[in-house]
């Protein structure tokens, strides 16, 4: 183990992130099939999910680059967080649509979750320099 790699449950960040740019993917395909959407807005996680997985690859294989890319994932989460604050305007009825809040609840704190996450594996990372 490399004590200057920030570890999450034994894995490191940049695995995290492309473990959950696939999480959102799916989440997204199966938010769209189980709710019979023709809409587009329904593959907002996935959308998000594909350049996360992308991102959090190229921080992998291409290590001078590695800071760059990470902040490119982290924007994209930050991203999916913001999506999911837009439950909060349904606070006064929530689940009248029940699949978008899904959705939406879903990347509210999932995207907290990973934010929280990245957020300390980049002060773990000025920590060791």
């Amino acid at each position: 183990m490399n004590m200057r790699e920030y570890l999450v449950f034994g894995i490191t960040i940049e695995k995290l992130c492309m473990l959950y740019g696939a999480i959102l993917v799916i989440f997204g395909i199966g938010i769209s099939f189980a709710s019979s959407s023709a809409s587009l807005t329904s593959y907002i996680p996935s959308f998000l999910g594909l350049p996360l997985i992308i991102s959090s690859y190229l921080s992998i294989i291409d290590t001078n680059r590695k800071k760059l890319y990470a902040h490119i994932s982290v924007f994209i989460i930050l991203i999916a967080f913001l999506g999911g604050l837009d439950f909060l305007r349904s606070i006064g009825n929530p689940f009248e649509n029940f699949w978008p809040d899904v959705s939406k609840l879903f990347l509210l704190f999932s995207g907290m979750l990973m934010l929280n996450y990245c957020i300390k594996s980049f002060i773990f990372v000025r920590k060791h320099q």
